[in-house]
């Protein structure tokens, strides 16, 4: 595998995925009991936006960058722009986080946090980065295979009945990834069926994605929906246009939350032909 987030932190696909996740966060810690999350394909958890991998794409150029030039007035987009803001604060005007720095930034202190990274660098340097923090676990292995190994989550004398679980691989090979995702994910609420899971996926053509919607509607989950934001038309293959996130047994009104954020990205983000949607696969019951 030869993918480095570090080209890629801040970009148009890390705006999405991000204002998502510390909303499904919000969600979450507004009932008092302790929550698990899982972050399968975690990086370094933290990235230097004037390091030379990022400089040489320059991606965050168009996603962060922009964004806070712009700064839509929306209260999940705020929330996101100041969790940036406070890392920023600890760690330098340059740096950007990484899944799994928001999630410690938005999570308590009796919540847990187990964050998976498969290659060694990258691995060593999410330990290195959270090594003060006593909830966030960094395990060197490969995050499909925690899913299996961790879900239900239990540590010590304690069981976790509700989290969340985030997928973003890396897409080298985007369909066989997401036959892959489906798989774990199908597992995963098996072993997990209250959890809510995020599979972050990147779009070049939608019309390729048809397979994938269908099998994600017979995931055994109680709700799914899909949340896209594309910044240019999707009449390319050989780009990413794109991005979405396919959430199974998301909080009360996420869908809500981002059927009104999606458009202000899309505004600020976008260019000719960008768009944007949210819409159930499946919904609840």
């Amino acid at each position: 595998m030869n993918y480095r987030h570090a080209f890629h932190a801040g970009n148009h696909a890390d705006v999405l995925k991000h204002v998502a996740l510390l909303a499904i966060c919000d969600a979450l810690t507004a009932k008092p009991t302790p929550l698990f999350a899982l972050d399968t394909h975690a990086g370094r958890g933290l990235y230097a936006l004037d390091s030379n991998s990022a400089l040489r794409t320059a991606e965050a150029e168009g996603g962060i960058s922009r964004l806070f030039a712009e700064a839509p007035k929306h209260p999940a987009i705020a929330r996101y722009l100041a969790a940036v803001r406070a890392c920023r604060g600890e760690h330098g005007q340059a740096s950007y986080p990484g899944s799994p720095w928001l999630l410690a930034h938005a999570l308590r202190p009796d919540d847990r946090i187990a964050a998976c990274e498969l290659l060694p660098e990258e691995a060593g340097q999410l330990a290195a980065n959270f090594e003060q923090d006593p909830r966030v676990a960094a395990h060197a292995r490969d995050g499909y295979a925690a899913m299996r190994a961790l879900l239900p989550p239990r540590i010590g004398e304690v069981r976790y009945n509700r989290g969340l679980v985030l997928i973003d691989p890396p897409y080298e090979a985007q369909l066989e990834e997401l036959d892959t995702a489906i798989g774990a994910l199908r597992e995963g609420l098996t072993r997990w069926p209250q959890g809510t899971f995020a599979l972050w996926y990147p779009i070049k053509l939608r019309r390729s994605l048809q397979p994938f919607y269908r099998r994600a509607h017979a995931l055994p989950a109680k709700s799914a929906f899909v949340a896209e934001l594309l910044v240019r038309a999707d009449d390319s293959p050989l780009r990413m246009n794109g991005s979405g996130l396919l959430l199974l047994n998301a909080p009360w009104r996420l869908d809500e939350t981002l059927r009104s954020a999606l458009p202000l990205l899309a505004r600020a983000l976008g260019e000719n032909g960008a768009s944007w949607r949210v819409d159930w696969l499946k919904q609840p019951s």
